[in-house]
């Protein structure tokens, strides 16, 4: 076939055309001017709290998108909560986030990570919330000054040593301290307290779900420690001193001179050397209080607060001086709570005489009387709410007069 000189000409400008194409491409056959360089991607960056709502046994995390998306799409982001014993998650692909299944009234660490195609960010910075509402175990505990720790050298003249307190909570709650003092003390040994502030070895437990029985349980001295303050120094309200019918045989210490249980606290008769924080030694060299701890209500510094000072052995939490008005509303003014024990309006059969030993010399001299005062029962206690368990719990009482520190209680042992 004949080929024009006109048609060769086409074919030459088509092959010239082609080639310019092709040796743009680079070989790969490909448009250089529509590629783009590929892009690095990389996990993205945290993303940040803004802000945690409490429900019923939930929380709520609102949190603003990460910085830098890593170069990818963000595909999701996960919320976890965790406490002492605890830990819940949940997924979603935008703020908020409910994280559900938590215990009320127990502080949770709430942290958001984000995922894109290369992997998950670091957590963002953690924030505590408590969820609240009326799902949490009945009169549970957990949760609440499970992690008290304290370790400082005491440089008081009648210390000097290290005072150590560790509280953690699992099934159980539970102190290992050495019973030295976290705060100033009186002078130990004094004309009226021979004995020596010196170490001891705590180990205690104690419900972390306490159950409230409808009996006493008398407590303190050989009976069993009634309790534990915060900095491990052991509750002791009632003393060993005691006198026989007459008053002419009296002691503060054992052997039993009669059946007349001197007071501590209260009384001008007797002096058992006891410090401005209402406490003494014994001769183990055990420090103890017998009313309400003021160096360590100095040391908390809240004020007229009402302040968790200490647990009972039956688990149930001891405040100071300070509660609600209304047992039951968290609003109401905060009082100091009076017990319900007065003073009998006369001495009990065979009591030594009144003008040797006034009335409030001995613990017979005190009577219950139900309904008065703040209205606590027998062992200095009721059922009510608290700053920690705003459901209501029963709770305790240290107060000013009788009986200071309780000498029983109402949970199970």
């Amino acid at each position: 076939m004949l080929i024009s000189t006109a048609d060769k000409m086409k074919i030459s400008y088509s092959m010239i055309f082609a080639l310019l194409l092709c040796s743009c491409g680079g070989g790969g056959g490909g448009n250089a001017y529509n590629e783009q360089p590929n892009e690095t991607i990389t996990e993205p960056s945290a993303p940040t709290i803004t802000n945690i709502s409490a429900g019923d046994s939930a929380l709520t995390i609102e949190f603003s998108e990460p910085s830098d998306n890593g170069g990818a799409a963000i595909t999701g982001y996960e919320a976890i909560c965790v406490s002492d014993s605890d830990s819940q998650t949940n997924n979603g692909s935008e703020s908020p986030i409910t994280v559900s299944g938590l215990t009320n009234n127990v502080v949770y660490s709430c942290s958001v990570t984000a995922s894109n195609s290369e992997g998950t960010s670091a957590p963002s910075p953690a924030e505590t919330a408590t969820p609240e509402g009326t799902s949490s175990i009945p009169g549970s505990t957990a949760g609440i000054e499970c992690e008290y720790s304290y370790a400082e050298f005491n440089s008081s003249a009648s210390v000097n040593a290290i005072s150590s307190s560790d509280w953690i909570c699992d099934s159980r709650r539970r102190l290992t301290a050495n019973g030295i003092p976290d705060h100033n003390v009186g002078s130990f040994p004094n004309p009226h307290n021979p004995n020596t502030i010196s170490e001891q070895s705590i180990s205690a437990v104690f419900p972390i779900e306490p159950i409230e029985t409808e009996t006493s349980t008398e407590l303190g001295g050989p009976r069993g420690v009634l309790g534990y303050v915060l900095n491990g120094v052991k509750i002791d309200a009632g003393t060993a001193g005691s006198c026989n019918d007459a008053g002419t045989s009296c002691s503060l210490a054992p052997p039993m001179q009669g059946s007349w249980s001197i007071e501590a606290l209260g009384q001008d008769s007797f002096n058992f050397g006891d410090d401005a924080n209402h406490a003494h030694v014994q001769p183990t060299g055990s420090y103890h209080y017998h009313g309400i701890p003021e160096g360590f209500m100095t040391k908390l510094n809240k004020g007229s607060a009402m302040t968790l000072i200490a647990w009972a052995a039956d688990g149930f939490p001891i405040y100071a001086r300070y509660g609600y008005e209304d047992s039951m509303d968290l609003n109401s003014q905060i009082v100091i709570i009076e017990s319900s024990y007065s003073l009998k309006s006369s001495p009990d059969a065979n009591r030594p005489d009144i003008s040797d030993y006034p009335m409030g010399t001995f613990t017979q001299d005190y009577e219950f009387i139900e309904g008065s005062g703040s209205k606590l029962d027998i062992c200095n206690g009721r059922f009510g709410v608290t700053p920690e368990f705003p459901e209501g719990l029963y709770h305790y009482y240290a107060t000013d007069t009788f009986p200071f520190l309780q000498r029983c209680v109402k949970g199970a042992l």
